[in-house]
């Protein structure tokens, strides 16, 4: 008959002390998350009879955070898949108990962006939020870091100097990539529009920075049209579109680098331009995977969405637990490029 494992064969499968594996089994605070992870799975791969008591002190020893998260609307599909993507990664943080609060704001303006912030910074540790730069939403920013409440700003970065943490892209090189791809695809020089969605957004600022600086180092030949915005609305964003193409029907190229996707691509089909110019747009929702696909897009510009959502997690994480006020978390992450030949 096989004896039943002991402490000590738990200690020796982890590569501990015994003295270590009781501190684990009494769930004393001492002993690092990763060192009660590593008998936790030794207790497992040995059959030993404690291991649900292991299990139950690791959970109990795990500390524990409540992040606020602030998006845009929720009837947005990129959001929604923000949102997915931010969950996942929490869960999946094994030494830690993360609770995600996670609000969509319908009402954009800066008052209320400012309301909630400053709501979820009373009962969270750290906060993550997606807004336009304001100074309405500025003041209520330094009033939560004042509290030594970790700030951070996702997709789109709310300080240039690095005050606020930033989670994204670098979106000059994103405006600048989208350039390199109409100055390369487009048969002949021509015109190319431009759409944002609010000139308050620092990361479509950027995008449009850019752009024209690519343009301006290496394909003057090209007319860019003066932007307009979209206001992150579908419907605008449609109506936007058919007045460039009504007005320029000689048009070479469109950069859709702000809120609407969805209405620029219903624009472009029910006006029978899909597929006769340039389009290059952002993101991979279903509906703009079906326009590359059929043609209507050319190029979409997508965040890495795993790797922001961890990035994201991990630097509240870190931010949370640091005596250090001055540490920066800011991460760039990588963007990807699709088009019709690898989605």
């Amino acid at each position: 008959m096989m004896k039943r494992p002991t402490i000590r064969d738990v200690a020796e499968k982890a590569g501990v002390s015994v003295a270590t594996t009781n501190r684990v089994l009494s769930g004393a605070d001492s002993v690092r998350p990763a060192t009660r992870e590593k008998v936790r799975e030794a207790a497992e791969a040995i059959g030993f009879y404690g291991l649900g008591a292991i299990a139950a002190r690791n959970n109990a020893a795990r500390p524990r955070y409540r992040f606020g998260v602030i998006l845009l609307q929720p009837h947005r599909p990129f959001y929604q898949l923000v949102a997915r993507a931010l969950m996942e990664a929490a869960q999946a943080q094994d030494a830690f108990d993360i609770e995600l609060r996670i609000e969509h704001l319908e009402d954009l303006s800066p008052q209320n962006t400012a309301e909630r912030a400053l709501v979820l910074a009373n009962e969270c540790d750290a906060i993550c939020m997606t807004t336009a730069v304001h100074p309405v939403v500025t003041k209520a920013i330094e009033e939560i870091q004042a509290r030594r409440i970790p700030v951070f700003a996702l997709i789109s970065q709310l300080a240039a100097t690095g005050q606020i943490h930033y989670i994204g892209l670098d979106h000059w090189k994103v405006g600048r990539t989208a350039g390199w791809a109409f100055h390369n695809i487009c048969k002949s020089p021509g015109k190319i529009a431009l759409l944002v969605g609010n000139p308050r957004f620092r990361n479509q600022e950027m995008n449009e920075t850019g752009f024209r600086s690519y343009f301006r180092e290496h394909a003057s030949d090209f007319a860019l049209l003066e932007p307009l915005s979209t206001f992150e609305s579908s419907a605008v964003a449609e109506e936007m579109t058919e007045r460039f193409l009504s007005e320029h029907p000689d048009l070479a190229g469109l950069y859709v680098a702000g809120g609407g996707i969805s209405g620029v691509l219903a624009a472009l089909r029910t006006t029978g331009r899909a597929g006769t110019l340039v389009v290059v747009g952002y993101e991979l929702m279903d509906n703009v995977r079906s326009a590359l696909l059929d043609g209507a897009l050319t190029l979409s510009i997508s965040h890495p969405l795993a790797e922001l959502a961890s990035e994201a997690i991990t630097g509240m994480i870190k931010a949370a637990g640091s005596k250090e006020a001055n540490n920066s978390y800011t991460k760039i992450v990588p963007f990807n490029l699709y088009t019709r030949e690898n989605v």
